[in-house]
């Protein structure tokens, strides 16, 4: 069996000569490793006029085991041959180590390095990786893997502890500084390679940088980015190379693992030179429709020094934008805001001489309806999701969500399962009263900057939405293709939520291809939709207009089996022996509504029952009814605050809502 270990690049934060002197001082032996018993050197030669040294030792080390182990296996101690390779003038140390006890049953071979920090030449890097080839050990061959483990990782640990020592002691003796290595013959030859090397780096990544631009980072953190940095210099077609803020998101958004990290923005790159993004912010203008109806735009700062956007969804008109831009013209003008978005975020870090990694969003839902998540609507939503997760990771610092109606937790169901878990967690929510209410948007925002639309002083630039108007449509009707569309939404769990799932009736069933059904409604007749539910807690969703005279809605649950029905003008209440509280029971009251209104609501379906949508109309009616069933697989919200919710066609929110 075969193992392979690898440590994070180190950074000690000392001159490569001065690292190495401390480094001398671990041989013979060191107190802080005395499970090395002894080193001896067998072989020590200077090359280049001292430019080189190769240095080899046979070391005895005690062997960490137990008791019983080292009694079986006949030994306290074992012999590893290393073998060192100092190049001074590359300012380099390359180290080897190879066991030379039982090596015809283990093959160890540890691999380590020391070198001058790629961006700061008054810095020292080291790397380690080792691998461990366990043929046969007399059976014990897991627990010397274990053991392998265990004693690498302590090693891992010292050694920057032991260098630490050493340098400290060195301190307490007066020595701070070693003179670089130059060579007899042209000594006074200048700068080094090094430093020619630093004056091709317009930025020093110094402690300093650090602190100012890119914030607190751990040790490791460091080391990895600069680990990643160093790999871009390999990269042939690359144009510019990106800056350690953006070098540190990507690192970020793959949890620190340089391999992922590097893959990630090398696609990245790929992706901003095939489609001019870098050139995006200097060409592009925004179409008259954007100008006049996208409720979207920047304001101010947070308290932290992010830029904030405004984006008053609810006031947007998804379809008539869509019509008008397109899916690729949509994209772009997300894309745009994300390249402004970098842009103010670089100057408020210079502005306020401070680390501004991100940028914060406000969204408005005030006006939010089920048909915001009209099917090419949402198929566009996660196309500019999935883009901008890929390439602009970790700049969305905080998301505040105001003004969240009823009806929206079923939206966050079906666009959160999209959204990348570590974004999810920056979205915080409140409801109609956050400017004022306790732990609400002072929070985040100065008081003086929070939006008039919200209650606050600050009197914005942003357009009120409204409706798109059709002769700037430039697309045909999206609604003809909605089987096309419906194809290629995406097949994960929550996409398929968009579908019903549940079996309709075969007369009952109605068409999803069309989002919202017209239904004419003679006086004193009703429409029946009938869901027979196989999901018990999952969740009925309706949004319906109330086009002509008034309506009465009740939703019921039936027990019995119902047949199906062939004439739409009769209604399972003429059934006979059907019974309220015998055989169905009213699961939502019976709601009045009035012309020009609409209606959202929802409804955990917890039996295993079927459930009866019932519209009555007293004296004749008209309205359009869109209806979904979210599976409980799906749905992973609280659904107890959830009730019908009432807007009418003539107030301010409902003149917004996209048809």
């Amino acid at each position: 069996m075969v193992q392979k270990f690898q440590s994070p690049v180190r950074v000690y934060k000392y001159p490569f000569e001065l690292v190495m002197k401390a480094y001398e001082r671990r041989f013979p032996t060191c107190p802080q490793m005395p499970i090395v018993l002894d080193c001896e050197v067998i072989k020590d030669e200077s090359l280049e006029d001292g430019a080189k040294r190769n240095t080899s030792r046979r070391c005895k080390l005690a062997v960490d085991a137990p008791y019983i182990f080292k009694k079986l296996i006949g030994v306290d101690h074992v012999y590893f041959l290393q073998h060192n390779f100092l190049d001074m003038a590359n300012r380099t140390l390359s180290i080897e180590a190879v066991n030379e006890s039982f090596s015809s049953r283990i093959e160890i071979f540890e691999r380590c390095r020391y070198y001058a920090h790629p961006d700061n030449s008054e810095w020292t890097c080291f790397d380690q990786s080792a691998t461990l080839d366990i043929k046969n050990f007399f059976g014990f061959e897991h627990s010397m893997e274990k053991m392998g483990m265990k004693q690498y990782t302590q090693t891992t640990l010292k050694g920057k502890e032991i260098i630490e020592f050493f340098i400290g002691q060195l301190r307490e003796e007066g020595v701070t500084h070693v003179e670089r290595w130059t060579s007899p013959s042209d000594a006074a030859k200048s700068p080094t390679l090094d430093q020619a090397s630093d004056q091709q780096h317009s930025i020093l990544l110094d402690g300093d940088f650090i602190a100012r631009s890119l914030g607190q980072l751990s040790p490791m953190q460091e080391s990895k980015l600069l680990e990643l940095r160093k790999m871009l210099d390999g990269v042939d077609d690359l144009e510019r190379v990106p800056s350690y803020q953006t070098i540190l998101r990507f690192l970020a958004a793959r949890d620190w693992h340089v391999s992922q990290a590097y893959a990630m923005l090398c696609d990245s790159l790929r992706w901003r030179r095939e489609h001019r993004i870098d050139a995006l912010l200097a060409e592009y203008s925004k179409p008259a429709v954007v100008v006049e109806h996208f409720p979207g735009g920047w304001h101010h700062l947070d308290k932290d020094g992010r830029p904030v956007y405004i984006l008053r969804l609810g006031h947007m008109d998804v379809k008539g934008l869509l019509k008008s831009l397109g899916m690729d013209g949509l994209l772009r003008l997300a894309l745009h805001i994300c390249e402004e978005g970098i842009q103010k975020i670089n100057e408020s870090a210079e502005r306020l001489e401070k680390p501004v990694l991100n940028w914060s969003l406000l969204v408005d839902l005030e006006g939010l309806s089920m048909r915001h998540l009209w099917r090419p609507g949402i198929k566009a939503l996660l196309n500019i999701i999935e883009t901008v997760e890929r390439n602009y990771p970790e700049t969305m610092g905080r998301v505040l969500v105001v003004r969240a109606p009823r009806v929206f937790p079923i939206a966050w169901t079906i666009v959160s399962a999209f959204i990348d878990e570590h974004t999810r967690s920056k979205f915080l929510f409140y409801g109609p009263d956050c400017a004022h209410m306790k732990d609400g948007l002072a929070q985040y925002l100065d008081e003086e900057i929070v939006p008039d639309f919200l209650g606050g002083p600050c009197k914005t630039m942003i357009h009120e939405g409204g409706l798109v108007p059709k002769t700037l449509y430039k697309m045909n009707s999206l609604e003809d293709h909605d089987d096309e569309v419906a194809a290629e939404l995406p097949t994960t769990a929550a996409a398929q939520a968009l579908v019903p799932g549940n079996r309709l009736s075969a007369n009952q069933q109605h068409d999803h291809r069309n989002l919202y059904k017209s239904v004419d409604l003679k006086a004193g007749f009703a429409h029946e939709l009938l869901i027979r539910n196989e999901d018990p807690k999952s969740v009925l969703t309706w949004d319906f207009d109330v086009m002509r005279n008034d309506l009465h809605f009740t939703l019921y649950r039936v027990t019995q089996e119902l047949p199906e029905k062939n004439d739409s003008a009769v209604s399972y209440f003429d059934l006979q022996d059907f019974v309220e509280g015998v055989n169905y029971f009213r699961e939502e009251p019976t709601l009045i509504c009035r012309h020009k209104e609409s209606v959202q609501g929802s409804h955990v379906m917890h039996h295993n029952d079927s459930y009866l949508m019932h519209w009555f109309s007293p004296s004749g009616a008209q309205l359009n009814v869109f209806y979904e069933v979210l599976s409980s697989a799906n749905y992973k919200g609280s659904m107890t605050s959830l009730q019908s919710a009432f807007s009418s066609n003539s107030s301010a929110a409902s003149s917004v809502q996209s048809r």
